[in-house]
């Protein structure tokens, strides 16, 4: 039996996690991320014009907080319909298929509604365009390797797109192959060193292709444990001391779909995150030693709050 595709598996964790956080804390986050919205329709990051990158968090970050107006998600269809994703490489073409899902969840408009021709198929092959011959996805057409990171995206893509990756047995080698002596994965076949956010790319994508095993959960348990910071979250690497909120986020939710969820100290998660990284008028940084919250790591405190409270199974 086919599961949900992987985005919507998540979308739907992480707001059962988010049911029981107080109105306020919620209307404050939403507020934040309104904030960044442009008279274009599209978001922006810390700086600048809308960009379709900080659009597709900002998207992901409403759909888990809900109440939004409607007229928020109007203008967002328009800036969406103006992008040209015969254009786009790998991360803005699943960026802007995830938002063309959200807009639909939230009763907007299909944005491939009017698209004429063999439209999904113009996608897959925008997407087949940067497979290399180690099996796996470049970052874009001039990469000459596989990116494990890129691959997890192309993946996401072609279940957006209800549609199977071809040859995955070459795509789970590849993964495979990226793996290191520590248990963790690297990005790009070059890399000694594993890191956080890799290794959760490599779990999720082999999980999704049927090819997790007990030998790799545990391989990849003994790199988390090496991963943890001195501050209660993970860290990008374990050479590294200190956490920050994207590995914390990708790192616990890898933990937690290999079976070891208590690989962290919960109340010391809970402090990271409500002490340093969540501000008190909404939003989150990316660590201590940044000043300013944006909305991509509004979006992994956000996940971050949602597995401290998820819901008893």
């Amino acid at each position: 039996m086919s599961r949900d595709p992987y985005l919507v598996r998540l979308h739907n964790r992480l707001a059962a996690g988010l049911s029981s956080m107080s109105p306020e804390r919620t209307a404050g986050h939403r507020s934040f991320v309104l904030q960044h919205q442009q008279p274009d329709g599209g978001f922006r990051g810390r700086e600048g014009d809308s960009d379709l990158y900080y659009t597709a968090f900002a998207v992901r970050s409403l759909s888990l907080l809900g109440d939004v107006e409607s007229t928020v998600w109007q203008r967002l269809a328009g800036y969406s319909r103006r992008q040209n994703w015969r254009e786009m490489g790998v991360i803005d073409l699943m960026n802007w298929l995830s938002i063309s899902l959200a807009l639909q969840l939230a009763g907007g408009p299909d944005l491939l509604a009017d698209e004429t021709g063999e439209w999904r198929e113009e996608m897959l092959a925008r997407i087949e365009r940067v497979r290399r011959s180690d099996g796996g996805y470049a970052k874009s057409d001039e990469g000459a390797m596989g990116s494990t990171y890129h691959s997890f995206l192309a993946l996401l893509s072609y279940e957006l797109l209800g549609a199977d990756i071809p040859q995955p047995n070459r795509l789970i080698q590849f993964l495979y192959d990226r793996q290191r002596d520590d248990g963790g994965f690297v990005e790009i076949a070059p890399m000694r060193r594993s890191g956080t956010n890799p290794t959760a790319a490599a779990a999720a994508s082999l999980d999704i292709l049927g090819a997790m095993d007990d030998e790799l959960r545990d391989d990849i348990r003994a790199f988390l444990i090496d991963a943890r910071g001195d501050d209660g979250g993970f860290s990008a690497n374990s050479r590294i001391p200190f956490s920050d909120g994207l590995s914390t986020f990708t790192g616990l939710l890898t933990a937690e779909d290999i079976g070891a969820p208590r690989l962290l100290d919960v109340d010391e998660v809970r402090r990271l995150v409500e002490k340093q990284l969540e501000f008190p008028t909404g939003g989150f940084r990316a660590a201590t030693w940044d000043a300013q919250a944006d909305v991509e790591y509004t979006f992994y405190g956000l996940g971050l709050v949602a597995l401290l409270h998820q819901p008893e199974p």
